[in-house]
């Protein structure tokens, strides 16, 4: 997708790529047994391991390991057989130890790969390159107190994977759909629960400027961004920012930047650290983790069906729009719930009734789908109510409302309120009468020649029977009376 900033010399080309900070989902942080539940109150769920009290030696959890490797097949990565721990040295009040323990040069996942959908229904591919466990720092805070702050040591410990992106993005949508592709993945794997307002989602977003062609130019990160829409705004401020400076004749200076969401705009927190900074060093409490073959097989054994092999199957199988396909794949529960309606009936109608009619309904009342008052299997009869002519659209629409009150059977819902389709011809052919009596100058537009008017005809026969009578009886009655057709 191109996304160039024009210059006063010329155009420029942003260069993104993205650290996603994924919590990972276990109940037990990495190297101890301490609880990982949000919300608890401040440093309730601290073992002495994580304090870093002196003789605390840290312990592998193996499920983390699981989950660090499923999440790695599922970005179609490679798996490392043998990854070690690292001590990254750097001192904040968060930081209880003086260090984190996470991964350096050998990481648990290598490079993988991440297929991205586009607003414009066309695609592309994200490099991975590489997935990494670490430990979370606690949490520093700083608006309790006029001169203190206080620290919450409850995160500290708590299992990260550290997805690091190539920088193969070039413009801020681009970016916005891997974190939401990235995120439906993980959701799909059951690994992290992608919830970027507790902060179990997290983007440190590195965005460099260049001229097209170009080699790359000094980037700028700018952390912690915990939204879509920020990491979108945070980059399209950032270049902008960086051309002016290359405009105005400067350098940009290699540095790590917030993102102020209030004012739309970056801020220098510190110059950037390089690795030589934190002085790494493999950490001296934890073996070389290692693992064979077998272990990696039957995680893979594991794998559900993935957003992007639904997706195809959505368009080969049921012969959906690819942007169709999309829109139901991105959260598991919304294809589970479209599949079970689409069950043995006409798909297309299905996805249009779920995108158009359930996803209106749900955002209107603030729902998500694992909370809809309609389940799959009442939406699923109410199109087979529509497929055997009992309702008409508008009617199917006026019952589908009712059931979002309700929670009620839409065949329930029709047999006590008498809102079941008029397929009488007798009764329909009394209603057609009874409009063209009353419009007699309109019968004469239409036998002139102007047989746009039957539209118009139908809607005041539907009127007259509230909705209930068969459109296509309608219609077909219609031309039969007035043109003799």
């Amino acid at each position: 997708m191109a996304y160039l900033i024009s210059g006063e010399s010329g155009d420029w080309e942003v260069v993104i790529g993205l650290e996603v900070h994924a919590q990972v989902i276990s109940q037990a942080k990495l190297f101890s047994g301490a609880s990982t539940a949000f919300g608890a109150g401040p440093n309730s769920q601290v073992s002495f391991v994580d304090a870093a009290f002196p003789g605390m030696l840290p312990v592998i959890n193996a499920a983390c390991v699981r989950q660090a490797v499923k999440t790695g097949l599922g970005l179609k990565a490679q798996i490392n057989r043998r990854s070690v721990f690292a001590r990254k040295n750097y001192f904040y009040a968060d930081l209880p130890a003086g260090y984190q323990i996470s991964q350096y040069e050998l990481p648990i996942v290598g490079v993988g790969e991440v297929e991205i959908d586009l607003p414009d229904g066309s695609s592309s591919m994200v490099g991975i390159e590489r997935l990494h466990l670490e430990q979370d720092a606690g949490k520093s805070i700083h608006d309790q107190h006029p001169s203190k702050s206080f620290i919450d040591l409850n995160r500290a410990g708590v299992a990260l994977m550290e997805i690091v992106s190539k920088p193969d993005m070039r413009s801020p949508e681009e970016a916005g759909a891997y974190v939401r592709k990235l995120r439906a993945i993980l959701r799909y794997l059951g690994t992290c629960d992608g919830n970027m307002e507790e902060g179990s989602l997290r983007c440190d977003v590195n965005v460099s400027v260049r001229r097209p062609g170009e080699g790359l130019r000094t980037r700028c990160e700018i952390k912690n961004v915990n939204s879509v829409r920020f990491v979108m705004q945070a980059i399209e401020h950032e270049a902008k920012r960086q051309v002016s400076i290359y405009e105005g004749g400067g350098k940009v200076a290699q540095e790590t930047r917030l993102f102020d969401p209030a004012k739309g705009e970056t801020r220098s927190m510190r110059s950037k650290e390089e690795a030589h900074d934190y002085r790494y060093f493999p950490c001296p409490d934890l073996l070389p983790l290692t693992f064979d073959e077998a272990f990696v097989e039957a995680i893979r054994a594991e794998l559900p069906e993935l957003p992007d092999a639904k997706k195809h199957r959505f368009m080969s199988d049921l012969g959906l729009s690819a942007y169709d396909a999309a829109v139901l794949v991105v959260e598991r529960e919304t294809a589970d719930y479209f599949e079970q309606v689409a069950a043995g009936r006409d798909a297309k109608k299905a996805a249009n009734w779920v995108i158009t009619n359930l996803f209106g309904a749900l955002n209107r009342l603030g729902l998500s789908i694992a909370e809809s008052p309609v389940s799959a299997a009442n939406l699923g009869r109410l199109l087979d109510l529509e497929a055997e002519g009992v309702l008409s659209g508008r009617l199917a629409k006026d019952v589908f409302e009712i059931m979002l009150e309700s929670g009620q059977d839409p065949a329930a819902i029709v047999e006590e309120r008498g809102l079941k389709q008029v397929t009488d011809s007798g009764a329909i052919e009394a209603a057609i009468e009874q409009v063209m009596a009353a419009n007699p100058d309109k019968v004469a537009e239409v036998k002139a020649g102007k047989e746009k008017l039957l539209g118009w005809f139908t809607g005041q026969v539907m009127k007259a029977t509230q909705g209930k009578a068969n459109p296509q009886m309608v219609n077909d009655l219609l031309r039969g009376k007035i043109l003799g057709s």
